[in-house]
């Protein structure tokens, strides 16, 4: 029940009549006599008959009839009354009698059922709206269960009328000064919604000196003033911490333009060491009061604050800890979502902080919208916003096991959507699911038949790729059955995971390539996880088909001679084992693939064997290393030479042998790299060696193999299901378009002829390139790039190899004395392998570029690994790769000592000197890219950026104990000794590059960039061979020139004047040489690479032109008083310039109008020779030449000069200078129209169809006086002439 101690009384209008003006006491008729006249009151009768009936309890009032009939019916009820006036009194005692009665009065301020389901207004609502009531209504309030005030303050709201608003505003401020705290605060944030607009001002004030002397009254205060529209500036001196996120977002709410440069000294504010946790807060409230599109703000600024180091994780943690009552959840997580989404890894992963401090901060309803806004991450099919979702979500389940577990539906809801996810997120999903379902604590175990349902459903499926997905997950739920004892606990957990191991075993025995993949995922899971030993003793049970003694006769049918090859044991013996690969593969062919025993399981259940061994035994394989050195049996490889004599299934089938040999020798390194001993490094190398050599035997192999399909060697990608290669013998496509040579006009132009020289020079070099390339092709054999996804993955460990030097071993002889000594030292060949699986790998993960998923098959071992880690594996190498780099440098330094500065010496080895280049590529390229790795910005990281930096570094002055500038220094000069050494172009790119990332790492890059284009220039201005002495050529000669160039003009401290020097002495250099040679300073610019550069100089000048900053007037009227003083100046000096340098004016216009008409023509030769690339800019060029055109004329009319300005007609013409004939004949009398089409351009007084250019001789007749102090001239020259067109003067030159 509701108890009433307190009555406020609302007067809202003194205006009453004067007989109405009595006491309470004096107006007021006893109850007993209302009754006993009437036994009912005027207001429950005049109710009941306007359609209210009043209730009794807990039940609400109904009425029978819309709201405005009811107002109508009780105003006409009281004018109609033959007590008026004195009726209006009676009814409102009668409502004061009926309110008496707390559950009476409750249901007058709740809304009247309607009907059996709607609910209409409040009646004390209804009641307000009727005018003659209003200003004698009185209320009464009181505490209980529900906020009474709160109520009767809502039936103030959004009247349609107010009779005297001056006085009820008036009566409300007397009633905040005497009631509570809460109702003081209900009553003025209501304040908006009450009044009319005439009282803001004074309600206003009121508010104002009230937020002076009561700051527990702030929030309120603000938040009406920000709804009433004024400004309160001055006022906000001093408020409580807690309450600032509100006085924030006032400001930003009510500010106006006026008074903005008050709100602008916050961005000077530093707070004293560092960013704070209000920070975060003002971005959140400014993401959360702005309009959609205006959020993008604050999302540009935390992206900006987080990738500098500013805001990090542990002011995010603070900020949540502290302030989460706070609230902002929504912006949080929009935040959350957009940096989630980011391509820069950089604000990724503070995106997810984000997620997870909210989910462990916040209530479940916020929890669930973080679940479900990472559900939606993941069903969005993008690779790393996918990635990192899965990996927040995984972290959640590990962290927070109970909380997670409530929102187990909303993660299996991921299971419609696996089709856009890859292997890697697949394996992350169940993963997660299966922790959820399989958990120690069995919080979700109500989605455990689920999964099973799906898994059963997946493994049934003759679809290959959906077979993969339900192998993945039954594996993933082995894990984490077998990885919690609680589960293995009991027999039948047991039996379990042993029966799911015979469902998947079962249902990949008909399929080598799902066996095969079944192999993969546990080892996998052996690798990554801590299976329980029962578990693993469950792998014992496979068992070895593939191993066979040496002597046994073959008893099937093979199509090449049986031979055992490649064996590496000291004694050649009959007692030994070795791989049985030709029978099997010759038994797989003639069975179709259907046996139990396929090749294509060799390599995956060699993995799962080595890494069960691993795991027994501490990392020992003695068990096991014999297969490190057994021999195989295989066939005589000398039949790759007679590829031409053999049927197409012959040739398959040694394609075949080739590849699955190849496979088991990298699974072999695989497992055994990392091993210690001597004899086993070497025994690793040599399989190093085979591996390179195969790969020779293969590619020729190839070549005379085509629409040949590989084995599938990598199971969970889509090309396990049979992909197909194209042709390796390239097609070249003809070129569309008119080939047919016209004889040069007698208007074409020297630099027309030359430039259709250095064109046609030009495709015949690329047909010349193109014949060398194929005959190289069908000599050689095909490159194998095309068929990585064929071979075995390589794990990060084998590049531990790159450390071994050279190896010796002793072999004795039967008295144990040193028969010979055995030496293994890796040689180019092997170095070329390694660096190039390196940088893939490196490309892979350390760049920030989306990877498609076709190019991710190979990577799934990598994918297991975090970016951090395969930085760490290669910053661990580079005193190794730093040391190849050095040998490379020694090996070319020798070669131009010996030859007088060449490369290309009468006895250099071809061979040996292409694979050398490509080491020095190689190595150059793998530093780049680990150094460009982004992850090196972050605070986290800056540790791992100095120990990389100082290995380079302490190969120069032997110290690494500097700071991160000096390391960046130190590490910049050893690269650039490497300089003199660059065996090709596409090398000197590469360590151009390097030497710009490493640049970039500390310090100030400017310090750097002269040093750099001073290298960059050497390089260019060098003559390249190739080994053989020839001149390097072809397309990626001239993408590797394109990048160089670029860099040079990027990093040149006066890049118009690099430019000039280009355009003004080397190309007139080239014009002026034979047709094959070159530049005589520059042999990179030739007839062939022409456009190479024309293409660099002109995207670099209009980046030049961009960065001119544009003029900007000032607000501030000192500036502006001092702007026109000095410009009042600088504009006689102009003036005076023009005056008396007239001719060098005019002959600038004049330059600038040789290239328009030039533009003028390349327009035509677009038209005539329909080249859709070309035409598509003449709209947008002939726009900008009609413009240049139209703003001289009128910087010439503005200065009263209009006669100076002449027009002519240009013919159209094509690049040879030959007249385009219009489509009408000579003759036709439609001439004039014909002119008419052709493009306007102004000409000299003096000469006829010559370009537009103004007499600036008559300048001097012009009155400057009519300027006067205005700088009107001066403003339009530059605006019209030298401004604007600024850019076509760059072109020109």
């Amino acid at each position: 029940s509701l108890s009433l101690p307190l009555s406020l009384s609302l007067c809202l209008s003194p205006s009453l009549p004067p007989e109405a003006k009595k006491s309470r006491g004096s107006t007021r008729q006893p109850k007993e006599a209302v009754r006993e006249d009437t036994n009912e009151s005027v207001f429950s009768v005049f109710l009941r008959q306007a359609g209210v009936t009043l209730r009794q309890g807990c039940t609400s009032n109904e009425i029978a009839v819309d709201q405005v009939v009811f107002q109508k019916r009780i105003q006409q009820q009281l004018r109609k009354s033959p007590k008026y006036p004195g009726v209006v009194q009676e009814f409102i005692t009668g409502l004061e009698s009926h309110i008496e009665d707390p559950e009476s009065f409750r249901n007058c301020l709740l809304p009247c059922a309607q009907g059996y389901f709607s609910y209409s207004q409040y009646l004390l609502r209804m009641l307000l709206g009727i005018e003659m009531l209003q200003v004698r209504l009185f209320f009464f309030t009181g505490d209980g269960g529900i906020s009474v005030p709160h109520l009767i303050i809502n039936q103030l709201k959004w009247l349609d009328r107010v009779v005297d608003s001056k006085e009820l505003a008036t009566k409300l401020m007397e009633l905040v000064s005497v009631a509570p705290v809460d109702v003081q605060q209900d009553i003025i944030t209501s304040l908006p919604e009450i009044l009319e607009d005439s009282q803001h001002n004074d309600i206003a004030r009121e508010l104002n000196s009230l937020l002076q002397t009561n700051t527990q009254l702030t929030v309120p205060i603000l938040d009406a003033l920000s709804s009433l529209n004024l400004t309160v500036m001055s006022t906000l001196a001093a408020v409580q911490l807690e309450d600032l996120p509100v006085v924030v977002k006032f400001i930003l709410h009510s500010v106006s333009a006026f008074d903005a440069y008050e709100v602008r000294t916050l961005n000077g504010v530093h707070t004293f060491g560092g960013k704070k946790e209000f920070d975060l807060l003002v971005l959140f409230i400014l993401h959360c009061t702005n309009p959609n599109q205006s959020r993008r703000g604050a999302e540009r600024i935390l992206k900006s604050k987080v990738r500098t180091g500013l805001i990090q994780e542990a002011l995010l943690q603070k900020t949540f800890r502290d302030y989460s009552q706070v609230g902002y959840f929504a912006s949080i997580l929009a935040l959350a979502q957009c940096l989630l989404r980011s391509p820069d890894p950089c604000v990724v992963p503070f995106g997810g902080h984000m997620y997870r401090l909210s989910f462990t901060v916040f209530d479940p309803y916020c929890q669930q919208e973080v679940v479900g806004s990472l559900v939606t991450h993941v069903c969005s099919g993008v690779g790393g916003e996918v990635d990192m979702a899965l990996e927040l979500l995984c972290g959640l389940v590990t962290e927070n096991p109970s909380e997670m577990a409530l929102y187990a539906v909303f993660v299996k809801g991921i299971l419609d959507y696996m089709d856009n996810l890859t292997p890697q997120q697949i394996r992350r999903l169940f993963h997660l699911l299966s922790r959820l379902a399989f958990g120690q604590q069995q919080q979700g175990s109500h989605i455990q038949d689920d999964m099973h349902i799906v898994i059963r459903k997946q493994l049934s499926s003759t679809v290959p790729k959906y077979k993969r997905i339900g192998i993945i997950g039954a594996v993933m739920i082995v894990g984490s059955m077998g990885a919690f004892s609680c589960a293995l606990a009991c027999v039948s957990g047991l039996v379990q995971v042993t029966a799911l191991l015979e469902l998947v075993r079962s249902s990949s025995e008909s399929s080598p390539e799902a066996g095969a993949l079944y192999y993969d995922e546990l080892a996998n899971l052996i690798l990554s996880s801590t299976l329980d030993p029962q578990v693993q003793s469950v792998l014992d049970d496979f068992q070895d088909g593939f191993v066979v003694d040496l002597g046994l006769e073959t008893t099937c049918s093979i199509p090449f001679p049986a031979r055992v090859m490649y064996n590496l044991e000291e004694e050649d013996t009959q007692d030994g084992i070795a791989i049985n690969l030709l029978p099997l593969l010759a038994k797989d062919i003639q069975n179709k693939g259907e046996q139990r025993v396929s090749p294509l399981c060799l390599s995956p259940f060699f993995r799962l064997l080595r890494l069960c061994e691993e795991k027994q035994h501490q990392g020992d394989l003695e068990e096991i290393d014999a297969l490190l050195g057994c021999p195989l049996i295989l066939t005589d490889m000398e039949a790759v030479e007679k590829m031409e004599s053999l049927s197409k299934a012959e040739r398959e089938f040694l394609c075949h042998l080739l590849f699955h040999t190849i496979n088991w020798f990298r699974e072999v390194i695989n497992a055994f790299c990392r091993q210690k001993e001597t004899e086993m490094k070497m025994k690793v190398m040599t399989r190093l060696q085979n591996i390179t050599y195969l790969q020779t035997l293969l590619e020729r192999a190839l070549a005379g193999t085509a629409g040949y399909v590989p084995p599938v060697a990598n199971f969970d990608g889509e090309s396990s299901d049979g992909a197909t290669l194209s042709s390796t013998a390239p097609v070249n496509k003809a070129k569309k378009g008119n080939h047919k040579r016209k004889t040069p006009g007698k208007a074409s132009s020297e630099s027309s002829s030359q430039l259709e020289e250095m064109t046609e020079a030009d495709e015949t070099q690329q047909e010349k390139e193109k014949e060398k390339e194929k005959e190289k092709e069908i000599w050689h054999g095909v490159s194998l790039v095309s068929y990585r996804q064929f071979f075995r993955e390589l794990d990060m460990e084998v590049l531990s190899v790159l450390q071994c030097g050279l190896l010796s071993r002793s072999l004795l002889d039967s008295e144990l004395h040193t028969k010979e000594k055995e030496e293994v030292l890796l040689g180019p060949a092997e170095l070329v392998f390694l660096l190039e699986d390196m940088l893939r790998k490196l490309e892979f993960s350390l760049t920030s570029a989306p990877v498609r998923t076709d190019k991710s098959v190979g990577f799934s071992h990598l994918q297991q690994r975090s970016s951090k880690d395969i930085a760490a594996c290669c910053v661990q190498l580079l005193p190794a790769l730093c040391s190849h780099l050095e040998n490379c440098h020694n090996h070319f330094q020798t070669l131009l000592s010996e030859n007088d500065g060449v490369v290309d010496g009468p006895a250099t080895d071809v061979q040996e000197q292409h694979l050398m280049s490509t080491c020095y590529q190689l190595l150059l390229q793998v530093l780049n890219t680990t150094f460009s790795w982004s992850g090196f910005n972050l605070p986290g990281q800056r540790s791992l950026l100095k120990k990389a930096l100082g290995v380079l570094a302490e190969r120069l002055n032997g110290h690494s104990e500097l700071t991160l500038e000096q390391l960046v220094k130190h590490s910049f000069e050893y690269l650039l000794n490497f300089g003199s050494t660059m065996p090709s172009l596409s090398t000197a790119l590469c360590l151009s590059q390097l030497l710009s990332t490493v640049s970039e790492k500390g310090g100030n890059p400017s310090t750097y960039r002269e040093q750099t284009a001073s290298l960059a220039k050497r390089f260019l201005s060098q003559d390249w061979l190739t080994a053989r002495g020839e001149k390097e050529r072809g397309n990626k000669f001239n993408e590797a020139l394109h990048t160089l160039l670029s860099i040079y003009l990027e990093n040149v401290d006066d890049v118009l004047k690099a430019v000039e020097e280009i355009a003004g002495e080397r190309i007139p250099e080239l014009l002026n040489a034979a047709k094959d040679e070159s530049s005589a300073s520059w042999p990179t610019l030739s007839r062939q690479t022409f456009l190479v550069f024309y293409k660099v100089m002109m995207a670099e000048l209009e980046k030049a032109v961009r960065k001119i900053p544009a003029s900007k007037i000032s607000d501030n009227v000192e500036v502006s008083h001092k702007v026109l003083h000095y410009m009042t100046l600088f504009r006689n000096t102009i003036l005076l310039t023009l005056i008396h340098h007239n001719e060098d004016v005019q002959n600038l216009l004049k330059t600038i109008q040789l290239s328009t008409r030039q533009l003028h023509h390349m327009c035509g030769h677009s038209k005539i020779n329909q080249d859709t690339s070309l035409t598509n800019h003449v709209p947008a060029l002939k726009k900008s030449l009609e413009l240049f055109v139209y703003r001289v004329k009128a910087t010439l009319t503005l200065n009263n000069c209009q006669e100076a300005f002449w027009i002519g007609n240009l013919k159209n013409r094509n690049l040879r200078g030959e007249e385009i004939l219009s489509q009408r004949t000579e003759g036709s009398d439609d001439d004039e129209d014909d002119e008419e089409q052709e493009e306007r351009h102004p000409v000299l007084p003096q000469e006829e169809s010559e370009d537009e250019v103004p007499d600036i001789s008559r300048l001097s007749q012009w009155h400057f006086v009519k300027f006067d102090a205005k700088y009107f001239f001066l403003n339009h020259i530059w605006e019209y002439v030298f401004g604007i067109d600024l850019d076509i003067v760059m072109e020109n030159k």
